[in-house]
């Protein structure tokens, strides 16, 4: 251990002598701080949180991320072609170590200047949100700044009346020879979805949500309904008229309340306390009272949120997240410069960066079925292309990939108010750094310890 501790000390030795603490520090800090200046919010709660939470910690993410690379990349290529590295791997140290202790270095650098990016973020939050009017102050401290939990119906299993329904089609009559007996199914499964999400005009929906475990601490606290729809035909105002009643249905106790509301956006509003039954149920009905059918999707149409804990622990959890990102990039750096070039594995480390931040991409070219051809009116792929048949197994395969490390979004999370558990922070620990981060470092150092160091100048 004392010898992988002399190679951080030497590594972090080394960022300070080219300044690039100082210089990082600098950068971070002027953005942390001018980003908000420059950028105005609305006024609300949530653009206010938007600004100084969702757009200061992207940047100090991406910053970091491609200093990183650029860093891991070239403490260890760059050791190797000016003969450094041959000083060093002839003591008696072996090269794990060395590769390891590159790496801590790495992220102690990391965990450093997220610390100090993320304390005048966390300052300059509560200094910047006295100056909101009082009931934005009072909607920024109880659903933003603070750890919320969710509850949300569980998701129906529909795979048994979809077979139910198939079984019944198929006995009464006998399809054409060569169907899909799969595309029958999804198309089915569509249908009996949209008999549970969907709410016609002047009918109802239900929502019933079991507080649990969590019901003996939501007594006399208040909590909040998020809701989203997506409306059938939209109409001229795009606000659609609806009749909220939570509690106990057909009682005194029951809160009733007319909303107007726009689709394919987030709405939140409070539930006074206590509105659970007995056997900790909250009963949440809808009552459609514009012209149009409305979507409420099993997945995002219905959330129960409740205080879980405060934003400062919260928010620390969130930025440790964010170091375990981090400290994937310094692994994929220094793995890529164990076998090629600076310039190389820089041009490598970063194309994979950017390959990350283009997830979104890959997840249109999957839902469309390709990228060539697509038809802007169905919104898919009519007569693929050859390019379409490969690109879009490659885009399933790459996302299947990233997901292991992109589920984890403290950034959203934060910008919402949503709580980071430490369960969520040990899993991310052990998804990132120990699956990820582990499968880069075995084979980053088993090419270390295979490479001839004296063999070439530069290397690949």
């Amino acid at each position: 251990m004392k010898r992988i501790l002399t190679i951080t000390i030497l590594t972090l030795r080394a960022a300070i002598r080219f300044r690039l603490v100082a210089l990082m520090s600098f950068i971070m800090l002027a953005g942390v701080v001018g980003l908000p200046l420059i950028l105005k919010d609305d006024g609300t709660a949530r653009g206010f949180t938007q600004i100084l939470l969702a757009y200061t910690l992207t940047l100090i993410t991406a910053l970091l991320g491609f200093v990183t690379l650029w860093l891991a990349c070239g403490t260890l290529a760059k050791e190797i072609s000016e003969s450094q590295m041959q000083l060093v791997a002839v003591k008696p140290i072996p090269r794990w170590q060395i590769w390891i202790g590159k790496w801590l270095g790495l992220v102690v650098l990391n965990a450093f200047l997220i610390s100090l990016t993320g304390v005048c973020v966390y300052f300059l939050l509560y200094w910047r949100a006295n100056q909101l009017p009082a009931e934005q102050q009072t909607i920024l401290r109880n659903e933003i700044l603070v750890a919320r939990a969710s509850i949300k119906e569980p998701v129906p299993n529909y795979s048994q009346d979809v077979e139910q329904i198939l079984q019944e089609r198929l006995a009464t009559s006998k399809p054409p020879e060569g169907t899909d007996l799969n595309s029958v199914k999804a198309v089915i499964l569509e249908q009996v979805k949209a008999r549970n999400q969907i709410v016609p005009p002047g009918y109802m929906r239900r929502w019933e949500l079991n507080l649990g475990f969590a019901k003996p601490f939501l007594t006399d606290r208040p909590l909040f309904i998020r809701t989203k729809f997506n409306a059938a035909v939209t109409n001229i105002s795009g606000t659609y008229m609806g009749m909220w009643e939570v509690g106990p249905i057909d009682t005194p106790k029951v809160m009733r309340r007319s909303m107007s509301l726009s689709d394919n956006s987030f709405h939140e509003f409070e539930v006074p306390a206590n509105m659970f039954d007995d056997a900790g149920v909250l009963t949440i009905q809808f009552a459609n009272a514009s012209e149009t059918a409305l979507l409420f999707s099993d997945e995002e149409g219905m959330e129960l949120l409740y205080r879980e804990g405060g934003f400062g622990l919260n928010f620390a959890r969130g930025l440790a997240i964010v170091l375990c990102w981090i400290s994937l990039l310094a692994a994929l750096g220094l793995a890529a410069s164990s076998l090629l070039s600076f310039p190389v594995a820089a041009f490598v480390s970063i194309g994979v960066l950017f390959v990350t931040f283009s997830s979104g991409t890959l997840k249109q070219v999957v839902e469309e079925g390709g990228i060539m051809g697509v038809n802007h009116e169905t919104g898919f792929t009519e007569n693929p292309s050859v390019i379409d048949l490969v690109a879009v197994p490659a885009a399933k395969s790459i996302l299947r990939s990233l997901q292991v490390v992109t589920e984890f979004s403290p950034i959203d999370s934060l910008a919402t108010g949503r709580s980071i558990t430490w369960g969520m922070l040990a899993i991310a620990v052990l998804q990132i750094i120990g699956l990820v981060g582990g499968i880069l470092a075995t084979i980053g150092i088993a090419i270390f310890n295979k490479r001839e160091l004296a063999a070439t100048q530069g290397g690949l």
